[in-house]
């Protein structure tokens, strides 16, 4: 099958899960082409497992310190270059559009009357799960960003919906798992200030925190260890550590829950994604949350045991088995295979 596959490039969360899916895709036998929006080519990392690949520059949502920014949000979008974008896709021959949670290609689905399939952890907002208030444009955005004939969507759990478990990196399968360093906690909060962090650590010292996001180069200072973005290491500081303190997004919470990690969620003021997440995370008792960068909560947090590894199931072997079915209709039986092979107690 001819596949158009776009990749929401704002978020390593996207490019990571994708990147799974599309290495299986091809796997099986797919023609696969990618298209990733959203960021400057130049600020993206490890794509090249994509090739080959378009990079055009889509719709992207703007924050500051640790809140969504409607107004920059607003200003920064180029109706008329998205136009052209979707105008001039090449989609001769394509018989299937998958999207990331990425705009121009599910625009071009629909402009060109092409089948599409929406992958990734926005699709399961259409189904029964836990979602927090938001105003009207907060959830018409959600719903409407890029949407697709049909939905594979994520989720720490299925809610009884028939929606696939998160997508777990192959490496986080195939590696060894070191020893739990029970003081090592990794800290992602890509939206907030390192200055900010710093300030909101700096206290703990009987903890050594590992801290990336807006870190440039690596460094350490006294039990604060800054470093600059690699795939590898994160992966290898996020198997080490005991518990992570993250921004809301799903892939990160879904990697440490699956390695039975103790999670701290710090959902991005304005974006409903991220409080629908902070507030499932609390309902499942999967992890805490906290609503500004707060030092008593991080106390009260620090204190608290390990969890049990959910050791979730390879999602994108049975994502691939129903894109190949071509039984789109019937997503539950591919949902429910998924999440029989689930492997935690109670699953």
């Amino acid at each position: 099958m001819k596949i158009l596959f776009g990749v929401q490039g704002t978020g390593n969360g996207h490019i990571s899960r994708s990147r799974e899916l599309v290495r299986k895709l091809r796997e099986d036998g797919h023609d696969l082409h990618v298209v990733i929006s959203g960021r400057k080519e130049s600020e993206l990392r490890e794509i090249e497992v994509f090739a080959p690949y378009t990079i055009l520059k889509g719709l992207t949502l703007a924050t500051r310190r640790g809140r969504m920014n409607y107004v920059d949000t607003m200003l920064q979008i180029d109706l008329i270059r998205l136009t052209t974008d979707v105008l001039t896709l090449d989609t001769s021959g394509v018989d299937l559009v998958i999207t990331d949670f990425e705009p121009v290609t599910s625009m071009a689905a629909r402009m060109k009357g092409i089948v599409s399939m929406g992958f990734g952890h926005q699709y399961a907002f259409p189904f029964n799960i836990p979602i927090a208030r938001g105003n009207i444009f907060e959830k018409y955005t959600l719903l409407n960003f890029a949407p697709a004939r049909y939905n594979a969507g994520l989720h720490w759990h299925h809610f009884n919906q028939p929606i696939f478990p998160p997508v777990i990196p192959e490496t986080l399968y195939r590696a060894a798992r070191p020893d739990e360093d029970p003081k090592k906690i990794l800290v992602y909060l890509p939206f907030e200030e390192v200055e900010d962090i710093d300030e909101f650590l700096r206290p703990y010292d009987d903890y050594r925190f590992f801290i990336y996001g807006k870190v440039t180069e690596d460094r350490d200072d006294a039990h604060l260890s800054f470093r600059s973005y690699s795939r590898e290491g994160f992966l290898r500081d996020l198997m080490e550590c005991a518990g992570v303190v993250c921004n809301a997004g799903f892939e990160l919470p879904g990697e440490a829950l699956h390695l039975g990690k103790k999670l701290l969620l710090r959902p991005l003021d304005g974006q409903i994604e991220q409080e629908s997440n902070a507030l499932a995370m609390v309902e499942l008792g999967y992890g805490m949350a906290m609503h500004s960068l707060d030092q008593e909560v991080l106390k009260d947090w620090l204190d608290k045991p390990g969890g049990t590894p959910l050791n979730y199931s390879r999602t994108v072997d049975f994502i691939a088995e129903w894109v190949a079915s071509g039984r789109w209709d019937d997503l539950q039986t591919f949902t429910d295979a998924a999440w029989k092979d689930h492997r935690s107690e109670g699953g």
